[in-house]
Parts: C-alpha cells; sequence; structure tokens
C-alpha cells in the first residue's frame, strides 16, 4: 500500500471522526460544562446573597437589640420617676396629715384650755361666793379679814 493513501485514509477517519466528535460528543459535554458553570455561577450568587442576607439580618438585630436597650433604659428611668413621685406623694400625705393631726391637737388643746378655764372660773366664782359668805358672817375686823383671805389663798 501507499503511503499516500494510508494517509489520505487517515485523515478522511480523523474528519469523521471530528465530524462525529462535534455532532454528537461535544454539544452534551459542552451542554454540561455550561449548566456546571450556570450552576457554580448561581451557587456564588446565592452565596453572596446569603451573605448580604447574613449582613443584614445582623444588622437588624443589632439594631433591634439596641431598639430593646433604649426601650428597657426608658422603661427604668419612667419606672425611677414614678418611684420618685409616688414617694413624693405619699412624703406629702404624710406631711399633710401631719399637719392636720397637729392642728386637731391644737383644736383639742384649746378646747381642754377653755374648760379648765371655764372649771377655773366656776371654782373662783364658788370660793369668792363662799369667801364672802365668810367675811359677812363674820365682824368686819382686820385681823380676822386677813385670816379668811389667807384660808382662801391655801385653798386656792
Amino acid at each position: 500500500m501507499n503511503i499516500n493513501m494510508t494517509l489520505i485514509g487517515q485523515m478522511i477517519a480523523f474528519a469523521i471522526f471530528v465530524w462525529f466528535c462535534t455532532k454528537y460528543v461535544w454539544p452534551p459535554i459542552s451542554n454540561a460544562l455550561h449548566e456546571r458553570q450556570k450552576k457554580i455561577a448561581d451557587g456564588l450568587d446565592a452565596a453572596s446573597r446569603a451573605s448580604r442576607d447574613l449582613e443584614l439580618a445582623e444588622q437588624q438585630a443589632s439594631e433591634t437589640l439596641r431598639e430593646s436597650k433604649e426601650q428597657a433604659a426608658e422603661i427604668l428611668e419612667q419606672a425611677h420617676k414614678r418611684s420618685t413621685q409616688m414617694i413624693d406623694e405619699a412624703r406629702d400625705q404624710a406631711r399633710q396629715e401631719g399637719e392636720r393631726m397637729i392642728a386637731q391637737a391644737k383644736s383639742e388643746i384649746d378646747q381642754e384650755v377653755n374648760r379648765a378655764k371655764e372649771e377655773l372660773r366656776g371654782q373662783v366664782s364658788r370660793l369668792a361666793i363662799v369667801g364672802a359668805e365668810r367675811v359677812l358672817e363674820a365682824s368686819i375686823d382686820e385681823k380676822q379679814h386677813g385670816k379668811l383671805v389667807d384660808q382662801l389663798a391655801e385653798e386656792l
């Protein structure tokens, strides 16, 4: 056989092999590579989206935590203000109650003083009457009159 014919036969066989590979073998391999590239790109996009979503979720979580801390601080401040207000109100009520009790005690003391004065007036008037009766019953002797005044003073 001739080397030229072998070479030409090999070229024809190679051309048929190349045509067969480009027609039947290469498209599925190319499609598989494109699908694989697409899956990898989609996976990378999904990973970057997940990373962004994670960062956003962390930011939202930190924002929510900060807002919660602010609300807790505000609630504590309001509770402190309310407790201070309640203490002040209780103090005012106690002061008012004390003033009312002092006024009531003063009123009772004034009433007792008035009763004591009335009682003393009654006793003084009785003593004056008794003293006058004794003076009138006795003679108008100055020595005896002095003794009676001394007795009345002792009785008082």
